[in-house]
């Protein structure tokens, strides 16, 4: 007989507590695809990539959300950038002129 869903996740979240590296990866990164194969090994149960993500997402957890903010993190420098760089790097939304995807039209070649 199988164990209830919310204990199967309970061990879930014991086997994520021990990271990534205590379970073979090479470093502290927990990825869907890494959480889709603990679970493979852990449960014999199957999964998809997206089906992991409902998963965490139903029991509370969300993705890449750091706990803490990096100590070096300078909040003026940010700011800055995003203000000033930022909008050259990211460039117009639209075109200036009107495009065309026609491959009759000598402009488009």
């Amino acid at each position: 007989m199988l164990a209830p869903a919310h204990e199967l996740f309970a061990v879930l979240e014991q086997e994520l507590a021990k990271g990534p590296v205590a379970h073979g990866w090479p470093d502290q990164t927990w990825t869907l695809s890494r959480i889709k194969t603990l679970i493979e090994r852990r449960s014999r149960e199957s999964y998809t990539v997206q089906g992991v993500a409902a998963l965490l997402k139903r029991h509370g957890w969300s993705c890449q959300v750091p706990a803490r903010r990096a100590v070096e993190r300078d909040g003026a420098a940010v700011a800055g950038w995003v203000k000033e760089t930022w909008p050259q790097v990211e460039g117009p939304w639209r075109r200036s002129v009107p495009g065309s995807s026609s491959r009759t039209r000598r402009a488009s070649r």
